[in-house]
This record gives C-alpha cells, sequence and structure tokens, in this order.
C-alpha cells in the first residue's frame, strides 16, 4: 500500500492588523527622527521650511503606502515587491530587485541598526566598556577592529533572528507591544518639551544662517525626512502570513504611516518649542538637547534610551520581512531551492533568516564597510520603489476584473505623484557629487545580478526538462 505524501509546510496568516500596523509604525520609526531634524535645519535654515519638508515627504510616504496598499490587497504573498515586479515585467527585473535586498540592502540595514544601538547604548557612562577591543586583524593599510559593542550588535542580531525563526506570530507579538511601548515613551518626549519651562512659541521664528538653503538643500533635507519615513514597504514583504490581506494591509499601511506622520510632527514641534534654530543645527541629536534643557541630564538619558529602545523594534521589522525576499525568489526556482523551504515546525523561512544574519554579522566583523553598502544601496532602493509603484497601472490595464479589496485612493495622480517624486530623488542623487559615486556603484551591483540569474534560470529550465 502506497502511503500519502507529507504536506509541504507553508506560511501561516497568523498577522492580525494590530500587529501589521505594528510592523509599519514600529519599522518606520528608528533613530531617525531623532536626529535627523538637525541635519535638516542645516538644509533649509528654518522651522516653517522644515515642517514643510516634513509635509511634504509625508505627503510622498502616504502615496507610496497608497499605491503599495491596493498592490498587497490583490497579490498578498510573501515577498511584496519581488511579486509585483515578477507579475508585471517578468522574472529577471523581479531577480535583480531580490538580489540587490538580499546581497546589500537588507544585511546591510541589519548591521547598522544594531550598530546604532551599540552607538546609543555606549553614551551611558556604565557602558562605556562596549568601545574597549577584544582584538585587531590588520589587513594592509586597514584594520578591523573587534570590539564588546561589536559582540553586542551580533548577539543582538542572533537573538531577534531566532525569536523570528520560531515563528512570526511571536514575532509580530513582540513587534506590538514594544512598537506600544515606543510610541508611549515618543509621547513622553513631546509632552517634556512642550511643558519645559525655559521653551517659547517665538523659536519657531528663528532661523539658521549658515543654511545650504535653495532647492539643493530642500532636496537635501528632503532626502533626510524620507530616510526617516522608510520601512513602510516592509509590510508587502511579509503579505503572506497577514490574515484577512485585502481588508488588513491597506489598513495598516494607512494607518501606520499617518501615526509616524502625526509623531514626527509632535516631537519636531516639541524640540521647535524648546531651542531656537541654531542650537537643533548645531546638535548632534536635537531631541536629546531638549530634553536635557526641559528636565536635565535624566531628560537626555530618557532620549538614548529611546533611541537604543526604538532602533529595538526596528530590528525586529527588518529581519522579519527581509527574510520573505530571498525566500519567494527561490520559492520561483531562481536562487538555491533550500532558501525557499518552510519549517515544518515553526511555519517560517527559517535557513533564509539564518542566511541573512550570517551576511549581517559579517558585515558587523568587517566594520565600517557595511556603511558604504548602505550608501550603495540608496540609489538601488529607491529605484525599485519607482518600478514596484509603477506596477499599479500595468495591472489595472491587464487585470481590469481581478478583484481589489482596496483601490487606491486618488488613482492615477497618487501612483504617479510617488513615481515621479521617486524620479526626482533619483535625478537629484546621480547629480550630487557626493552621491554619483554609490549611485553608479550601486547600478553596477545590480547589472551583476543578470550573470547570475541566468545561471538559475538555466538550472530551472534543466530541472523542468528532467521532470517531463
Amino acid at each position: 500500500m502506497q502511503t500519502a505524501p507529507k504536506p509541504v509546510p507553508d506560511l501561516l496568516r497568523e498577522l492580525n492588523v494590530w500587529h501589521a500596523v505594528a510592523i509599519v509604525a514600529g519599522t518606520i520609526i528608528g533613530s531617525g527622527i531623532f536626529r535627523v531634524p538637525g541635519e535638516m535645519m542645516k538644509d533649509v535654515g528654518s522651522a516653517g521650511m522644515v515642517y514643510l519638508v516634513w509635509i511634504v515627504g509625508g505627503v510622498l510616504s502616504f502615496a507610496g503606502a497608497l499605491t503599495y496598499a491596493e498592490l498587497g490587497a490583490i497579490k498578498p504573498w510573501a515577498g511584496g515587491e519581488y511579486v509585483y515586479i515578477r507579475d508585471a515585467y517578468g522574472p529577471l527585473p523581479a531577480f535583480l530587485y531580490a538580489w540587490t535586498w538580499f546581497l546589500i540592502a537588507k544585511p546591510a540595514s541589519i548591521a547598522s541598526v544594531t550598530t546604532g544601538i551599540v552607538d546609543v547604548l555606549g553614551t551611558f557612562p556604565s557602558l562605556s566598556f562596549l568601545a574597549g577591543h577584544i582584538f585587531s586583524i590588520h589587513l594592509g593599510a586597514k584594520t578591523l577592529a573587534i570590539t564588546n559593542g561589536t559582540l553586542v550588535a551580533i548577539v543582538a542580531t542572533v537573538l531577534i533572528s531566532a525569536l523570528n525563526y520560531v515563528g512570526v506570530k511571536k514575532a509580530g507579538s513582540f513587534q506590538l507591544v514594544f512598537t506600544a511601548l515606543k510610541v508611549g515613551m515618543i509621547i513622553a518626549i513631546i509632552f517634556i518639551g512642550f511643558t519645559a519651562s525655559t521653551g517659547g512659541w517665538g523659536n519657531f521664528h528663528t532661523t539658521f544662517l549658515g543654511a545650504k538653503g535653495g532647492m539643493a538643500g530642500f532636496m537635501a533635507a528632503l532626502v533626510a525626512a524620507l530616510w526617516a519615513y522608510d520601512g513602510w514597504n516592509d509590510l508587502n514583504m511579509v503579505s503572506g502570513e497577514i490574515s484577512n490581506p485585502g481588508r488588513n494591509i491597506p489598513i495598516a499601511l494607512i494607518a501606520g504611516v499617518a501615526l509616524v506622520a502625526v509623531l514626527y510632527m509632535g516631537i519636531n514641534a516639541a524640540v521647535q518649542y524648546v531651542i531656537p534654530a541654531s542650537a537643533i543645527a548645531g546638535a548632534k541629536v536635537p531631541a536629546s538637547l531638549a530634553t536635557q534643557i526641559a528636565i536635565g541630564s535624566l531628560g537626555a538619558a530618557l532620549v538614548s534610551a529611546g533611541m537604543a529602545f526604538s532602533m529595538f523594534v526596528t530590528l525586529n521589522g527588518t529581519i522579519m520581512s527581509g527574510g520573505r525576499v530571498p525566500f519567494a525568489m527561490a520559492r520561483d526556482g531562481y536562487f538555491f531551492k533550500q532558501l525557499g523551504e518552510v519549517h515544518p515546525r515553526f511555519h517560517t523561512p527559517a535557513l533564509a533568516i539564518m542566511v541573512q544574519a550570517v551576511m549581517a554579522i559579517v558585515l558587523l566583523l568587517v566594520g565600517g564597510a557595511f556603511r558604504d553598502l548602505t550608501a550603495l544601496a540608496i540609489f538601488a532602493e529607491w529605484l525599485f520603489y519607482m518600478v514596484a509603484a509603477s506596477t499599479i497601472f500595468v495591472f489595472r490595464k491587464r487585470e481590469p476584473d481581478t478583484p481589489r479589496p482596496y483601490r487606491t485612493w486618488g488613482y492615477p495622480v497618487v501612483p504617479a505623484l510617488f513615481i515621479v517624486a521617486a524620479g526626482i530623488l533619483l535625478y537629484y542623487t546621480l547629480m550630487d557629487p557626493e552621491n554619483r559615486q554609490n549611485s553608479f556603484a550601486g547600478t553596477l551591483i545590480i547589472l551583476a545580478g543578470i550573470p547570475v540569474y541566468w545561471y538559475f534560470a538555466r538550472q530551472k529550465k534543466v530541472q523542468e526538462s528532467a521532470a517531463k
């Protein structure tokens, strides 16, 4: 008697709408809001212009979220943008997207976040030992230094990866609880700022005379704002594990981005209420300076703790979403098939998560190299945001009868606005002498994926022929 084959394990839809909102908001809010107001003030020079930049950045991010809400609702599968690009433009462009995310974007993001956590923790006197060297490796003119902080960053990567390994619902619940605490901490910082006895509305009329100014300054500030808003697209990468995706994905994207925009406006206003424009421009972490003025050294410690805590939640969302991209690509047969396997007990892309963690740890061990990779990824990220958003027009024309639980508000203007904005940002990135080299290098890395794709496509064809 022939026994029936065991069913192949698959991802489970265990994340509810609250988990989904927490993934959006919790992943977006990292250290950016605490740091970038100072950089933005250096670029534009006044509170009014800073707010204009925050509004424009919020509107553009919201336009992207509205576009992705429809895409996620009609194609609610693991991989997000990979799926949209594959179904609209074919496997090669989709592979180049996934190749870039797997090779550069996600490992570098993880390494950047964990190093940022260590940097912030190192500001506490009791944790000064994090800067202590364990050993160094000399490679020609370059020295790779392994510190106590490096080990802490590695441990953080391993722990959060392990959490995601043992179940998406556990990781989602972690995201929900700690995002709620993160939001509460930000509200506390806003309250402290507006109740400061030394604050005043007159600070909103001050200016920083050394600002870059003009369109160049505005675009530089906008890039900083969009970096602070970045991460809302991560939800779509875990679409295959969200319950009732046609309803919950749009709700989470819209509510999550709106919540972040309100919090960002609030904390920026609280900082401006406490300190003038020149002080904001001169501060490395304006929120820390503002709370220190408001309630003393405890305020600076509160912001530092908030930054570390916030980045830890961002780390969870980044690891959760990142593992689904190579998983989806491998499921299609265009990457190592083991990465497309689901753990039989935990129902997670376990191996993909493990490999992602290893790649991030390698970047941590080689020191500052991941910072260069992150710079290379900026151009590629916005290029693929633009390409993925454009697929909404393809699907509206090619699949007019596909059920659409959510239809993008303001279509076709809203998606077109996001695509044009992405194109403008790419143009300014290319034209900026400081970023031009990174943009071209990022393009070369994308193109380097073409021969890799040919290899896997050939292997896939051979396997399909053998199976016939």
